[in-house]
């Protein structure tokens, strides 16, 4: 990736031939691959970096089309220029970008994990540190030119935000208690050259494992250690949002993704532990009794988080490799870099949950809507075409209730139905649900992501199967075989390129009988006269227009 990785001094790949353990390598993996894009002119980290990248994601560009971009030459709005490159979309711009970091195929991602949660390999301890190469600290740390300063950490929001923010983050935190780590990716505002404000999810029995540390240091009045990764390995960071239990050692899941320990090294100013080829490292303590407005904050639900009292963190030392490379990600409105680091965790937890644990055996996909949405209000389900309704409403009700912000809305389709498609989801809700009965309000939810800065603390939740429940004539699309003759001629006439989407061609859907299917083959072999022949001799009198032939048939607009 750049002339001499940090990292390359210890080879760091996975002995079991997984996922690169360094950051630099996997940089070097997706540039070979063609995924990632170096800018060398001036780009302003203040008004244009995030801006420039975040195109990709809301200018139509597919999604296996979009890459990683490395700044070389990043300067500020009041001139200054960094000598440490940026990038953005290196974790997860795409889903084939992610499987790179894991080491995986993209298909092969939610068994990964799964595989890795009951297979943890604990860390392993090293004085080798990569990223305590460079140790800043003391007045070095407080000069108003030094400390974060010296740090290109871009604006995400510009003409909103309220300061550059740390996105990309790893927070490690400890129980107090017991010692068990906790890891979270939580957003991180630059108030001062030594100080931070850090926001974790703020709920007493469900908020972020970080915040539930805070709660029993404050309790015992005491500073919190917390130290923000910038720059770990990518299966480091991906183990972050995974939502496990508050007492399982996030750092062995990922060790037993990567297939070997994770190199763990001992901070230099507070009592926790770092991945020790990371990029950069903030060591801090959060004092519990003290909170101080941060935001406004472009947010990941689509809207700008106000103004509200988070974490003051006082920075104790800033250490890094002797040429790190900063990293930020792209959040805010969906489709974005984040959203796709929860999608391709997500969506195999919800299914591997149904499927195992409520044992559905009729569920087939599990797809959170991603544009705008932010993926976890609303999820579809996709059951096979012969499901019972009682799997179905346990399906719907287990994937609203597996986590308290997921599942605000949560609508079953049929097999025939492309659960990622939203228009052939509205098809399968406009012809295939009878409200009245299809539909079910739940009371008493948890508020989504942002309910915290509403006047309301609960909201309730919309369940609907939207299921087929009876056969039902063809969808009306010429069938498969005419459509791809047609997609061949399209080609062979060099005609506008075409991005197909389901459904693209007709099928059956259990009302159609053979004497139809047998109507169609003449049509198409031009023997349609051979029908009126044998229709005129069942005319029939004394019948109302649109009176269907076969008994119990309906009549389709």
């Amino acid at each position: 990736m750049l002339d001499q990785p940090a990292g390359s001094r210890t080879g760091k790949t996975s002995p079991s031939g997984g996922p690169r353990l360094d950051f630099q390598e996997h940089l070097a993996d997706i540039e070979a691959a063609g995924l990632l894009v170096r800018i060398d002119r001036p780009i302003n980290k203040d008004t244009e970096l995030h801006p420039l990248v975040r195109w990709q994601f809301i200018g139509g560009m597919p999604e296996d089309e979009r890459r990683a971009f490395l700044f070389t030459n990043v300067v500020d709005s009041k001139g200054r220029r960094y000598d440490m490159p940026v990038v953005l979309g290196a974790l997860a711009a795409s889903p084939r970008i992610y499987a790179l970091g894991m080491g995986q195929k993209v298909e092969d991602i939610g068994e990964a994990w799964m595989r890795a949660i009951a297979h943890p390999i604990p860390p392993t301890l090293v004085n080798d540190a990569p990223c305590q190469d460079v140790v800043i600290t003391g007045e070095e740390l407080r000069a108003p030119d030094g400390g974060l300063t010296r740090l290109p950490v871009p604006v995400s929001t510009p003409g909103f935000d309220a300061a550059p923010y740390l996105t990309a983050t790893l927070c490690i935190t400890k129980d107090p208690e017991n010692g068990v780590r906790n890891m979270g990716t939580y957003r991180a505002a630059l108030k001062a050259p030594d100080r931070l404000a850090v926001r974790m999810v703020a709920r007493e029995a469900t908020g972020a494992g970080g915040y539930l540390h805070w709660l029993k240091y404050r309790a015992r009045r005491e500073k919190m250690p917390i130290a923000i990764v910038i720059g770990a390995a990518p299966i480091v960071v991906f183990t972050g949002p995974q939502k496990l239990a508050v007492d399982v050692d996030e750092m062995a899941v990922a060790g037993g993704a990567a297939g070997a320990p994770i190199r763990m090294t001992r901070c230099r100013t507070i009592d926790l532990e770092v991945p020790a080829d990371s990029e950069i490292v903030i060591e801090g303590l959060i004092d519990p009794e003290v909170l101080e407005p941060e935001a406004p904050f472009g947010e990941s639900n689509g809207y700008v988080a106000l103004e509200a009292f988070n974490m003051p963190m006082q920075v104790t030392a800033i250490t890094h490799k002797r040429n790190p490379v900063f990293t930020s990600i792209i959040s805010q409105v969906t489709p974005s870099e984040s959203s796709v680091i929860k999608k391709v965790a997500y969506e195999p937890l919800f299914l591997a949950h149904l499927r195992h644990a409520l044992e559905i055996k009729s569920i087939r996909k599990v797809a959170m809507h991603e544009p705008l949405s932010n993926l976890r209000p609303v999820i579809f389900l996709q059951f096979a075409a012969d499901a019972q309704s009682s799997e179905v409403w346990r399906g719907l009700h287990g994937a609203s209730t597996l986590q308290s912000n997921c599942g605000k809305i949560v609508i079953a389709v049929s097999e025939d139905i492309d659960p990622t498609s939203l228009d052939a989801v509205m098809w399968s809700l406009a012809y295939r649900t009878n409200p009245v009965e299809d539909a079910l309000i739940t009371p008493h939810r948890g508020g989504v992501q942002g309910a915290q800065y509403g006047p309301r603390k609960t909201d309730s939740g919309l369940l609907i199967d939207a299921t087929r429940k009876r056969a039902m004539p063809p969808l009306a699309l010429p069938t498969r075989e005419h459509m791809e003759h047609a997609r061949i001629l399209w080609e062979e006439l060099k005609l506008p390129p075409l991005t197909v989407r389901a459904p693209w061609h007709g099928y059956t859907l259990g009302e159609w009988t053979e004497e139809w299917e047998n109507f169609a083959r003449r049509t198409t072999a031009g023997e349609w006269a051979q029908t009126g022949e044998e229709t005129l001799s069942r005319q029939q009198k004394g019948l109302l227009p649109e009176t269907p032939v076969r008994p119990g048939q309906s009549s389709e607009d």
